[in-house]
This record gives C-alpha cells, sequence and structure tokens, in this order.
C-alpha cells in the first residue's frame, strides 16, 4: 500500500475547481480536453500514481466515493494518455471494470453529486472487451439514460451527446464483439469487415463536438 499518495490531485486535475458553475461553453471545452486527449500533455507528472494504481498499492481510495472514482480514472483515463499507441494502455481495463462494478453495488456511484463524475465512474464498463462486452454496453446506456434525466437543464445537450457516443459504441460491440481500432496495437488480425470498417474511419470517439 502507497500510504504517500492521496487521490485528491488526481480528482482535482481531472475536475477542476468551479466545474459545477460554469457555463455550457465552459463543458463543451472541458469535455473536448476530456475526450480529446487535451490532458495527455500534462500527465506525466501522474506517471508514479499509475505505476502504484497498476501495482495494487492503491487500493486504499477505494475507501471513499471520490477516491473509487480517482482511481477509475487512473486506470481507464490515465494509462490510455500515458501509455497511447501501446498494448499497455488497455491492460488496466480488467481492474477498472472490477473496481467500478464493486462501486455500483455498494452505492458509491449513487453518492456521487454530478453528471461529470458518474459519466467518468461508468466508462470502463464501455471500454473493457470481453465476452459478456454486448450485455455491458446495452447496460451503460440505460444508466445513462437515466443519468442524463438529472442533469441540469443548460447541460443537457452535452449529456445527450455523450449517450450518443454511448449507442454508438455499443452498436460497435454489437456488430464486432470488440473494438476493431484496437487491433493493430494489440496484434489482432481483422476480419475482411473489420478492415473495412477501418478504412472508413469513422470511429464513434472521433466524431466531432456539434456546434452549441
Amino acid at each position: 500500500m502507497n500510504e504517500t499518495m492521496h487521490w485528491q490531485p488526481v480528482y482535482d486535475f481531472w475536475f477542476p475547481a468551479g466545474l459545477e458553475s460554469t457555463s455550457q461553453e465552459a463543458h463543451w471545452r472541458m469535455l473536448q480536453w476530456w475526450m480529446g486527449g487535451g490532458a495527455n500533455t500534462e500527465l506525466a507528472r501522474f506517471a508514479p500514481v499509475v505505476e502504484a494504481a497498476r501495482a495494487g498499492q492503491l487500493n486504499h481510495w477505494l475507501a471513499e466515493p471520490r477516491g473509487r472514482l480517482s482511481l477509475i480514472i487512473v486506470l481507464d483515463q490515465f494509462t490510455r494518455g500515458l501509455l497511447a499507441g501501446k498494448p499497455e494502455a488497455y491492460a488496466s481495463d480488467r481492474e477498472a471494470l472490477r473496481i467500478t462494478e464493486d462501486g455500483l453495488k455498494n452505492g458509491d456511484y449513487e453518492a456521487l453529486t454530478h453528471p461529470w463524475e458518474k459519466f467518468f465512474f461508468l466508462i470502463p464498463i464501455a471500454h473493457t472487451e470481453g465476452p459478456d462486452h454486448r450485455e455491458r454496453m446495452a447496460r451503460i446506456v440505460i444508466l445513462s439514460e437515466a443519468a442524463v434525466g438529472d442533469v441540469p437543464e443548460h447541460l443537457r445537450p452535452i449529456f445527450e451527446f455523450s449517450l450518443s457516443q454511448a449507442r454508438g459504441h455499443r452498436d460497435v460491440i454489437a456488430r464486432f464483439g470488440r473494438f476493431p481500432h484496437r487491433n493493430a496495437i494489440l496484434g489482432r488480425i481483422s476480419t475482411p469487415e473489420e478492415a473495412a470498417y477501418l478504412e472508413k474511419g469513422d470511429y464513434v470517439f472521433n466524431r466531432p463536438l456539434p456546434r452549441t
């Protein structure tokens, strides 16, 4: 256990202070920063945190809902930013999913108060490949639909866009059973149908944000 590392710096970095009182436009910019790789250039300072999380040394963060969320962010988001283009970027997905599932069962998810917190809490359900992926994708769409209903009116377009992304990922998994864009990184051979999809390049995560 690495007691010297606390979850608060991770949380504060990912969710800047005052986010709950910013405008719709500011939230769109924040979504672009989160999902467009804007944070990647700043993640090097968190490399020791990622290493500790991957070694199972930060499980004491799980004692608090936002600590659990911060560990999910490290294992799911920081790994993708720091290890992009490498198989290791996805190596912690199963552990992130386990932590998410436990948090759904023990009430940590419901204890979170902001929609952006719940959005990142749920992401490992969508990101983690496996034999139950289709069922999980259907589940995350249902959970996301419920979460949108609790979003403040001025932020609803943002989270409706995120919901459309979840539905898009659900359709990709229903079609292929995995994310074809990972094939080359993971050394997998694409099927002819996947190759056609990859050539087209219409990846859900690359779809532009709606104009505000």
